[in-house]
C-alpha cells in the first residue's frame, strides 16, 4: 500500500525495451539506482517495466551505453493529473464558477408568500420584513432565524393575532390570523345556562331565556340560572338559553418565595464567532481568540448550504457569546410579601377569563420559615360563571 500511494504522488510510466541485452539493460538500471517494478516479457528481444517520472533523465544514459530502443507506453500518477488539469484549467474553472453561482442562487431568497391578510396588511408585512432585510436576492444565511422574525413582526404590527414563518426552499411563507375578524354566528340547540361554581349573583346579561335566579341569590355549582323553557304553562318553547351571569367567587392560594435568591444576568457584553462547518469539522471564519468572560451563554445559529433542494453536510454558524454574571437578590420581609402576592395575583389571572376581575385580596396566614416567605391569600373575584346543559323537550 505503501508503494502504491509513493507510485501515484511521484508519478510513473510504463516503458518498452527492445534490442538485444534487454536483461543487461534491467542490470544496468538497478546498478545506477533506478527503480523498475512489474517487468515482464512480452517478446523474445523486448521488456515491459514501470519506473519513476523523476528517473527518466537517468535512464536515457542508460540506454545511450545499450544496444537497445526505448519507448513510453504509458503514464498515471498525480503529476499527469495536475498537467491534464492544468491543460482543461478552462472546462475546470467554468465548472467551479457554475457550482459556486448555483449554490449562492440556491441559499437565496426569491420568494415571499404573505396568505390570510388582507392587502393592507400584506403591505405592512412587506414593508416590514424589508426593514429586517428579508427580500428577494437577498442570502438567507444573513436573516435572522424563524422565531425571531415571527416575533418581530407580531411585535411591530397591532393588526396581526398570530404570524406562522416557514422557509420552503428559497422562499418564505407568512401565515397571517388578523384581529377583529367576526367569529361565524353559532346555531345552538335548546338548553339550560346553569352555574359552574358556588357564587354570590352580582350582574345578569340575559339574551335569551328565562332567568330562575336574581342579583344577590348564592348558587351552586349546577343550579339553573336561566331556563330555556319559556312561554305560558302547556305552551312553552324550547329556545337555546343566551348570556352572561356574573358572580363573585372565592380562590385560595399558597404562595413561596425566597427572601435571598441568586440569580444569573446578562452584562450586555457579547461576542461572536463564525465558522464553516463541514460534518464535525469546524473551520473558523471570524472571531478568534480566547473568550475572555468568566461566565457567559452561548446561542448557535446553524444555516445548512443548500444545493438545489438539498441539504448539503456544510454549514454556515454564527456562535453568539454573552456574558452572565450571579447577582444575589435579597428581600426585606415586607419586599418579599408584595412579590409573594404579585406572582399569587398574576398566576389566578392566568388561569382566569379575559372579563373576570379580582376585587379584592386578604392574606390569611403569613410565615417565615427556612428563608422563605409563605403566604396563604384568599381572592374574592367577579367571573362569568355560566355553563350550559341541553334541554329536551318534554324536561
Amino acid at each position: 500500500m505503501k508503494n502504491h500511494w509513493m507510485h501515484f504522488f511521484s508519478g510513473s510510466v510504463k516503458a518498452v525495451i527492445s534490442g538485444k541485452g534487454t536483461e543487461r539493460f534491467i542490470n544496468e538500471c538497478v546498478r545506477q539506482g533506478i527503480v523498475v517494478w512489474d517487468v515482464k516479457k512480452p517478446g523474445t528481444h523486448a521488456l515491459s517495466f514501470s519506473m519513476y517520472l523523476k528517473d527518466i533523465k537517468k535512464i536515457r544514459r542508460v540506454v545511450r551505453k545499450n544496444d537497445c530502443k526505448l519507448r513510453f507506453i504509458g503514464k498515471k500518477g498525480l503529476p499527469f493529473l495536475v498537467q491534464k488539469a492544468i491543460y482543461n484549467s478552462g472546462f475546470l474553472i467554468g465548472a467551479f464558477l457554475f457550482l459556486i453561482i448555483v449554490t449562492l442562487l440556491s441559499n437565496m431568497v426569491w420568494g415571499i408568500k404573505v396568505e390570510g391578510a388582507k392587502p393592507e396588511t400584506e403591505h405592512l408585512i412587506i414593508k416590514e420584513l424589508k426593514k429586517l432585510g428579508v427580500e428577494k436576492g437577498k442570502l438567507q444565511f444573513f436573516i435572522e432565524d424563524n422565531e425571531s422574525l415571527q416575533r418581530h413582526l407580531e411585535e411591530a404590527i397591532n393588526d396581526i393575532t398570530w404570524i406562522g414563518v416557514e422557509l420552503n426552499g428559497t422562499t418564505y411563507h407568512f401565515e397571517v390570523v388578523e384581529k377583529n375578524q367576526p367569529d361565524p354566528p353559532e346555531q345552538y340547540s335548546p338548553r339550560d345556562l346553569v352555574a359552574n361554581k358556588t357564587a354570590i349573583i352580582k350582574k345578569l346579561i340575559v339574551e335569551e331565556g328565562k332567568p330562575v335566579k336574581a342579583v344577590n341569590d348564592l348558587v351552586k355549582k349546577g343550579d339553573i340560572l336561566v331556563s330555556g323553557k319559556i312561554g305560558k304553562e302547556g305552551e312553552e318553547i324550547y329556545v337555546p338559553a343566551r348570556g352572561k351571569i356574573y358572580g363573585e367567587t372565592w380562590y385560595k392560594s399558597a404562595v413561596e418565595v425566597e427572601i435571598t435568591t441568586k440569580l444569573n444576568v446578562m452584562t450586555g457584553e457579547n461576542k461572536q464567532k463564525h465558522y464553516i462547518s463541514i460534518g464535525d469539522l469546524r473551520i473558523p471564519v471570524w472571531g478568534y481568540g480566547k473568550v475572555e468572560y468568566k461566565e457567559y451563554q452561548t446561542e448557535l445559529d446553524k444555516r445548512h448550504i443548500k444545493f438545489f433542494n438539498w441539504e448539503l453536510p456544510i454549514a454556515y454558524e454564527k456562535v453568539s457569546i454573552r456574558e452572565s454574571e450571579e447577582i444575589t437578590r435579597k428581600y426585606t420581609t415586607n419586599e418579599a410579601v408584595e412579590e409573594a402576592k404579585r406572582i399569587g395575583r398574576n398566576a389566578l389571572e392566568q388561569d382566569l377569563d379575559s372579563d373576570a376581575e379580582i376585587i379584592e385580596e386578604k392574606v390569611l396566614r403569613q410565615s417565615i420559615n427556612n428563608g422563605k416567605v409563605k403566604l396563604e391569600i384568599k381572592y374574592n373575584v367577579i367571573e362569568n360563571i355560566v355553563t350550559t346543559i341541553p334541554l329536551v323537550q318534554g324536561d
